[in-house]
């Protein structure tokens, strides 16, 4: 009886160094958190021009007329109504950027770099215990359709100070990004369901 024929230790090494080659990616999940953290300070630099403004600081008003992109025929000299939900949309915006930003980080980390093993961790996220690369796609593109909405949103209440090609467009984007989540969702659930037809 002949021995099984063994793999050479030179081929081993390869498969060994393609495999750790995923750790060159922790220095991307690393700028995603330092950008985490950029957010964070934007928003908070928002908050408090909103709060200033709020109480008549003439200089935080303007900076919140021109972070928006809020124009008007007549200068700005109090909030109003509309300067105010662009700004609260604006923050809205940002949250849920950040939200993308956490899911990519630890949903792609978990998925494709290494176990947080933290199934018995009470903070764990609730979509972290059943992630996978299927339902980080599907997860992310909703994401983006829900920021996708908010940005259309702010569009449509500041209408007056864009074009129709530019609402148009925007439109059709967001129109484009529902019909690529959809597709998404669809092919990931015929993928599946051999699977779940075998069990």
């Amino acid at each position: 009886m002949t021995d099984p024929v063994k793999t050479p230790r030179t081929l081993q090494a390869l498969p060994n160094l393609i495999f750790a080659s995923r750790w060159l990616q922790l220095p991307l999940y690393l700028g995603l958190i330092l950008a985490q953290g950029i957010y964070v300070f934007h928003f908070w630099v928002e908050l408090v021009h909103l709060i200033e403004a709020a109480f008549g600081n003439k200089d935080a008003l303007a900076a919140l007329v021109k972070s928006i992109g809020y124009k008007e025929s007549f200068d700005v000299t109090s909030l109003n109504e509309t300067i105010i939900m662009l700004v609260v949309l604006a923050l809205i915006d940002v949250v849920m950027i950040s939200n993308l930003l956490i899911m990519v980080i630890v949903g792609g980390y978990e998925t494709f770099v290494s176990r947080m093993n933290l199934e018995s961790h009470p903070d764990q996220p609730e979509w972290l215990s059943h992630v996978n690369a299927s339902v980080l796609k599907v997860k992310l593109a909703t994401a983006i359709i829900g920021i996708s909405s908010i940005h259309l949103l702010k569009t449509f209440i500041n209408a007056a100070n864009y074009s129709e090609q530019v609402l148009m467009w925007q439109t059709i984007i967001h129109v484009v990004f529902l019909l690529s989540a959809m597709a998404i969702a669809v092919t990931d659930r015929l993928m599946a369901r051999p699977t779940s037809d075998a069990h």
